[in-house]
C-alpha cells in the first residue's frame, strides 16, 4: 500500500477530485496548508505598504491506495494539477505498512 500526499494550489481542488473519483479512489483527506518552495512568497502592496508573504496558501491531499493503483492515482493527480506555473505543487509517495478501518476492523486493502 501506498500513501500519496500532495501539496496543490487551492484552486485545482476540485479539477483533481473529479480526476481521482474517475481512476476509483473512494476517499481523501484535505487539509488548508501554508508554506514555500522556490517561489519563496511574493510581495503585495496594501493601502500604499509593501509587504512579503512569505507563506503561500497551499492544499494538502492525502490519498492511501493499493500497489496496484498507485502509478494511476499518482499520474490522475499530476495531470490535474499542472498549470505549467511555479507553484503548481509536489507529489510524495510513502509505503503504508498497515492500514485498519475503525467501524469494522478490516485491515490493509479492504480498509482502503
Amino acid at each position: 500500500m501506498k500513501l500519496i500526499s500532495a501539496i496543490i494550489q487551492p484552486h485545482r481542488l476540485e479539477i483533481v477530485r473529479d480526476a481521482l473519483l474517475a481512476t476509483g479512489v473512494e476517499g481523501m483527506t484535505v487539509t488548508e496548508v501554508r508554506g514555500y518552495g522556490r517561489q519563496k512568497g511574493h510581495k503585495e502592496v496594501y493601502r500604499g505598504a509593501e509587504y512579503t508573504i512569505s507563506f503561500i496558501p497551499k492544499l494538502k491531499l492525502e490519498v492511501a491506495v493499493t500497489d496496484e493503483r498507485a502509478e494511476a492515482v499518482i499520474a490522475a493527480i499530476q495531470k490535474a494539477a499542472h498549470t505549467g506555473k511555479i507553484g503548481d505543487g509536489k507529489i510524495f509517495v510513502l509505503d503504508l505498512e498497515a492500514a485498519l478501518r475503525v467501524r469494522t476492523g478490516e485491515r490493509d486493502g479492504d480498509a482502503l
